[in-house]
């Protein structure tokens, strides 16, 4: 076995059984064309989908069964639940990245994951969010005092639960504020959409979901792109408004409609690439 041996998650959704998860094509596809990389296998909630559109040898049907594939990294691009059911155990034998970090607004997750880092590694990939290791390297030296993202996307591109689906609903012609408060409270009501804000929870573990500001903007006028705004607190007095401030903003090409922008691809890959060799514990990636 030359190089890593990877497991892609979910690779055809079970939302649009017909259609390849591009997220997951992305990364096999990546995988595939790589001669320093092996794929280990693919599991995905509804097995037909995946038959006949990779070779069976890849298949795991039984994802309880994934020891017997010795992948050396797990990669999770399907849905926060499988963290929940399977993190602490794909640790127990291989690094794990997760693809869907609002798991870990759940602190119960949080919690079990991070125990069961002993050995192996448990990544979190940067995806859409910039500047994660100077923002941990804050939160290493006790400065970083706030930080709130800010995601602005098209009503198309949200798939929302609860009140913020049908608060996204009335969004019609004007740009609304669906969400501006904790992360921990907006993940379980996005956690397709909001991944880029769980990632800056964990990078800035000083504050961590309850004290990372999150606000979710729906904007017909936003048909090319996602933007993510990322605003950073540092030293100084934050109520006269005089501490170390950093303002970013990514603007993220997008299709109308698309939960992902397309320059995420390349940072996930990206991620899964830089996911090896740094031992036990958390790592942004």
């Amino acid at each position: 076995m030359t190089g890593q041996s990877y497991y892609n998650s979910d690779l055809f959704p079970i939302q649009a059984p017909m259609e390849i998860s591009s997220s997951g094509q992305y990364l096999v596809d990546a995988i595939q064309a790589r001669s320093d990389l092996e794929l280990a296998f693919v599991w995905n909630r509804t097995i037909d989908v995946v038959k006949g559109k990779l070779d069976n040898s890849y298949i795991l049907e039984d994802l309880s069964q994934f020891a017997t594939r010795n992948a050396d990294l797990i990669v999770e691009v399907a849905h926060p639940s499988i963290s929940k059911q399977y993190g602490s155990k794909f640790l127990q034998c291989a690094d794990y990245m997760v693809g869907s970090p609002t798991a870990l607004a759940d602190q119960e997750v949080e919690t079990e994951l991070r125990n069961a880092a002993k050995i192996h590694g448990l990544y979190i990939p940067s995806g859409a969010f910039w500047g994660g290791e100077d923002i941990k390297k804050m939160a290493d030296r006790g400065s970083l005092q706030g930080l709130k993202v800010t995601m602005k996307k098209h009503p198309q591109s949200f798939k929302l639960h609860g009140k913020l689906r049908d608060l996204n609903d009335t969004v019609k012609t004007e740009a609304a504020v669906l969400y501006d408060g904790p992360v921990r409270d907006l993940c379980p009501l996005a956690p397709n959409n909001v991944n880029t804000m769980a990632v800056a929870a964990i990078a800035a573990y000083n504050l961590g979901f309850d004290q990372v500001q999150g606000c979710l903007v729906s904007d017909p006028s936003l048909t090319d792109w996602h933007i993510v705004e990322v605003d950073v607190f540092g030293p100084g007095d934050m109520k006269s408004g005089t501490c170390f401030q950093v303002n970013t903003s990514r603007k993220n090409p997008s299709k109308l409609g698309a939960v992902t922008g397309t320059a995420t691809y390349a940072s996930f890959l990206s991620s899964l690439l830089g996911a090896r060799g740094k031992g036990a514990g958390t790592h942004l990636c």
